[in-house]
């Protein structure tokens, strides 16, 4: 959060003077009015008393996030574009462009990399926390939609042979996938082992108690 203190002849000059400073709109910024102007002193022989007001601008994350994968990007000699969505705290970044799978990686290595990188930066500059998902042209739903894929497949094996199947390691949001689409699957579960980076899901058969 920015803040800035001015004083002015009136209220609105030193609003003013403020909004100058930090560069932003009035609609951007809380007010905080410390003094209105008028006399001071016995009889005002002491002269005139300024305004004096402050201002509180919180940077929009979405805003700080963009210009991060900006320099980024450059650096990279990747040309992108930013589509930014927002839903409820969290804000999405969808990155488009040509050639991009630089910016994805291995599994989407390079992209959580990228992500954790951007969180980073936008929270060394805000006050309270905002979550930022990046996305390179629709890659995470595709992702997704392979991995519920295979999670329903290894499940069956699962129930066919009775033994069970140890998956890939894979990051945290992507064994919440496969936990979250095998979750309803009433002969087998599931369960992570391991330590990070390689932390893997396993798919088991339950108990036959468990399902009885």
């Amino acid at each position: 959060m920015k803040v800035t203190e001015k004083s002015g002849k009136t209220i609105e000059e030193a609003i003013d003077s403020c909004l100058s400073e930090l560069k932003v709109c009035k609609e951007q910024v809380s007010i905080e009015i410390i003094d209105k102007p008028g006399k001071k002193g016995l009889f005002g022989i002491f002269g005139t008393k300024l305004a004096k007001v402050k201002v509180f601008f919180e940077d929009d994350p979405g805003v700080l996030a963009c210009d991060f994968l900006k320099k980024l990007t450059l650096a990279m000699k990747v040309q992108a574009d930013f589509e930014v969505f927002r839903r409820d705290e969290r804000i999405l970044i969808n990155i488009t462009g040509s050639d991009l799978g630089i910016l994805i990686g291995r599994r989407g290595d390079t992209l959580e990399s990228i992500q954790f990188l951007t969180n980073l930066s936008v929270a060394k500059k805000l006050s309270e926390r905002s979550r930022v998902i990046l996305d390179v042209e629709g890659y995470r739903k595709r992702r997704e939609d392979t991995l519920v894929r295979l999670a329903k497949r290894l499940a069956e094996k699962v129930k066919r042979t009775g033994s069970r199947v140890v998956l890939e390691p894979m990051s945290p949001q992507e064994r919440r996938i496969i936990h979250t689409a095998l979750q309803n699957e009433w002969k087998v579960s599931t369960f992570s082992e391991g330590d990070e980076p390689h932390r893997r899901v396993v798919i088991s058969l339950k108990n036959t108690r468990d399902i009885s």
